[in-house]
């Protein structure tokens, strides 16, 4: 059973429509939209602020979420994927993001609409990550703009294809 908690009177909200995995943490002040997934050792800690995510958010193996106390929360728009073991703290991702695998986004990131970060990317704290483009490295720079199809061959595709995965368990 995943585990799934109330954190000083904040339980999370979590639609019928998401997939949770068996061994997966969900704490506190989360919500959740339409057709979420969060993945086997993922954590989802909304233990000291908000975490509000939009529809066709998954959320893959051993991810973590979280924000810092008081200071900054973590939103994140619809058709989101977020990449295995990457960690996502107090940060805005817009719409349409691909976070990926191993990623760091740090407290008070934007990243707009439509954009990918590389798997292994740090996005320092503060960064605004233009829409439209691709973003990678340490500390993470825009490498270019990204293209229609990365936007349908890799962001959709990906979100889409998670939502699948997730009916193959229920």
């Amino acid at each position: 059973m995943p585990v799934i908690l109330p954190v000083k009177g904040f339980s999370p909200t979590i639609p019928a429509s998401c997939f949770i995995a068996p061994n997966a943490t969900i704490v506190g002040d989360v919500e959740m939209g339409e057709e979420c997934s969060v993945w086997f050792n993922a954590v989802v800690r909304g233990d000291v602020n908000s975490i509000r995510m939009g529809n066709k958010v998954n959320i893959q193996d051993g991810a973590c979420l979280h924000c810092t106390y008081e200071k900054t929360k973590v939103v994140i728009g619809d058709n989101v994927s977020i990449g295995h073991h990457a960690l996502v703290h107090g940060c805005t991702l817009e719409d349409n993001v691909l976070i990926g695998m191993g990623a760091i986004v740090m407290d008070n990131v934007v990243v707009g609409t439509n954009t990918i970060i590389a798997a292994g990317a740090v996005v320092l704290e503060n960064t605004i990550c233009e829409s439209g483009s691709i973003y990678a490295g340490v500390p993470a720079k825009k490498v270019k703009d990204i293209s229609q199809e990365l936007i349908h061959g890799e962001i959709d595709r990906i979100a889409n294809n998670y939502v699948m995965y997730s009916s193959w368990f229920k």
